[in-house]
């Protein structure tokens, strides 16, 4: 929001330009557009693998029938708690390789190829799990099906925002991102009960027979075919279109999802914006790295590595640097994916009777995180990052600390005292309800904001790559944790949220409401900003954006141009 902050009553006129021409923004506009209702359903999608994964395998490892088919490769025997690790946090270490090469996919062959190709990827994954044959071999297959199942997951979670923010109005992008983040929990939730309820296939014994872990592994394939078959329907992104050459296609493509004629004047305005912006990254290129211009496989393989590398040059960068990847570490370390991948078995630690009572105990995660998560799509940006972030962070260890309390106090006991099992459990669901308002949305949202738009393809990447390799750590330390140390789990993920707390409030600036100019204030990077502003007024004035933009709104136009297109680069990188 660059001019829109310096004049607020300019920009709200450029706004109600926008909506007298499109119409009401919101929910609504999904409605009244069937194409761009349809992307945010398949945006829905791919939220929904992504959180359906991780947590129905927390289910799955408990099951009687999961442990058979197995061997001696799981169970809670100890020596099987390193490879149980493996089994969980070897998806998290394929998405982290997914996510890394998605923007070098989507940028080549376009988001919607990747998309195929990523779902193509998570399809295979699941075959090779389900088709896993029984016996000490089944351990391998199941690590190789997890890993190339995360490869899907990771690259699905940064192409599918990416190109539904490229293709929707941005009147109804912010939508899109709070059912992009709800549509994550959607899938948690939903993966804990269906555990629940094919827990009883067969009985919940040694009767138990191989469905009862097949069918929540197997029915990942039905969201994903419906992705795979849907998108092959839908449009090229625009945005990819005009950054390729393919100018008359990209306007076609506008005209269609706008369900307006080509020569409309929304339809205009929106493609010079694309336009505009797509000169801006290139000229920006250009400048930094004069040897990587076009728009070749080769040249954006190399660019992406000589761009992460900027990003360490200067000591306001590596402060951008150290906000991002650091802030992602204390996301994994409070715990929260401990929890969902672990859930069962982390019941079964505070003293559940029974798989049926810690996959009941599970279910009520997802329920508490899903409902937890919307507060904070509805506030966040009038509360801000930092209080959310600090006071989550707070509640998260206090819950920690008071759970490693009564299970060093009750582990040999639980029998004798089930209120104290069913007391640390609470406190669990009150961990998860802390997190699914803070550190859940926040830090994603913090990732996003801090850099400069010439930096933030770069920026969001590192950040990424930092969220799932820590998730990996987590998920394959946690089970040798829980049996070796037992309480201690707790006091660990306590302490280090504690650190999390203490490293937001003191390190991290406050990014709600500030411009990119302000960024670089807060940052100590004066003029970083101004710059990409003086290179996008300069493309604006010579592709005739800033006469149409004036002429349109009376004036207020080019600061709709700078807002949209900020906001563009924004919702799109944001995402991912």
């Amino acid at each position: 929001m660059v001019a829109g902050a310096a004049a607020p009553g300019i920009y709200d006129a450029a706004l109600e330009r926008r909506k007298a021409l499109m119409g009401e923004s919101g929910p609504a506009a999904l409605v009244k557009n069937f194409r761009v209702f349809s992307i945010a359903m398949f945006a829905c999608i791919g939220g929904l693998l992504y959180g359906y994964n991780q947590g129905v395998f927390s289910g799955v490892l408990v099951m009687h029938s999961f442990e058979q088919h197995m061997g001696n490769y799981a169970g809670d025997l100890p020596e099987n708690q390193a490879r149980k690790g493996w089994l969980t946090s070897i998806l998290e270490l394929g998405a982290w390789l997914g996510c890394l090469l998605s923007g070098f996919i989507a940028e080549v062959f376009s988001r919607k190829r990747g998309i195929l190709f990523a779902t193509g990827v998570f399809i295979l994954g699941v075959v090779i799990q389900a088709t896993a044959i029984a016996g000490s071999a089944a351990h391998n297959n199941i690590l190789a099906g997890r890993f190339i199942t995360g490869m899907g997951v990771g690259s699905l979670s940064m192409i599918v925002p990416m190109y539904n923010a490229e293709v929707a109005p941005p009147e109804v992008r912010g939508s899109l991102i709070a059912l992009q983040q709800l549509a994550i929990c959607f899938g948690i939730m939903v993966s804990f009960w269906i555990d629940y309820g094919t827990n009883y296939i067969g009985g919940t014994g040694k009767t138990q027979t191989d469905a009862a872990w097949l069918v929540p592994i197997c029915l990942q394939l039905f969201p994903a075919l419906v992705l795979f078959g849907g998108i092959l329907f839908m449009p090229f992104s625009p945005r990819w279109l005009v950054h390729h050459g393919r100018e008359v296609e990209a306007r076609r493509v506008l005209a269609r999802l706008r369900d307006l004629p080509q020569d409309h004047e929304l339809v205009e305005l929106e493609f010079l914006e694309i336009k505009a912006q797509s000169l801006f990254e290139k000229r920006t290129v250009a400048e930094h790295f004069p040897h990587l211009t076009g728009t070749s496989a080769w040249v954006v393989f190399k660019l992406q590595f000589v761009a992460i590398g900027s990003l360490f040059k200067t000591k306001a960068m590596f402060k951008r640097v150290i906000v991002a990847t650091v802030t992602m570490f204390f996301q994994q370390w409070t715990g929260i994916n401990a929890v969902l991948y672990y859930a069962p078995t982390i019941f079964k630690s505070l003293g559940m009777g029974s798989n049926t009572t810690s996959l009941l105990a599970t279910g009520v995660v997802g329920i508490v995180m899903f409902i937890a998560t919307i507060p904070s799509v509805l506030y966040i940006d009038k509360l801000g990052r930092k209080p959310i972030l600090t006071i989550g962070a707070i509640g998260m260890a206090s819950c920690h600390i008071v759970i490693a309390g009564i299970v060093a106090k009750y582990r040999d006991s639980w029998t004798e005292h089930p209120g104290a099992g069913w007391g640390a459990v609470a406190m669990v669901w009150l961990f998860v309800v802390h997190f699914g308002y803070s550190w859940g949305p926040c830090a994603w949202i913090i990732v996003a904001e801090i850099w400069p738009i010439s930096n933030r393809p770069y920026g969001i990447a590192l950040g990424s790559s930092s969220n799932w390799m820590n998730n990996f750590i987590v998920g394959q330390v946690t089970p040798n944790m829980i049996a070796d140390i037992s309480y201690g789990t707790y006091l660990i993920f306590g302490i280090l949220t504690f650190g999390g707390a203490a490293f937001i409030w003191w390190f991290v600036p406050e990014t709600k409401r500030l411009t990119l100019e302000e960024m670089d204030v807060i940052f100590g990077s004066e003029g970083t900003a101004q710059a990409d502003i003086e290179r996008m007024e300069e493309i604006n004035k010579e592709i005739g954006l800033e006469r149409i933009a004036r002429g349109s709104a009376s004036g207020s136009g080019q600061v709709d141009v700078y807002e949209k297109g900020e906001n563009g680069m924004h919702s799109e990188i944001k995402e991912e």
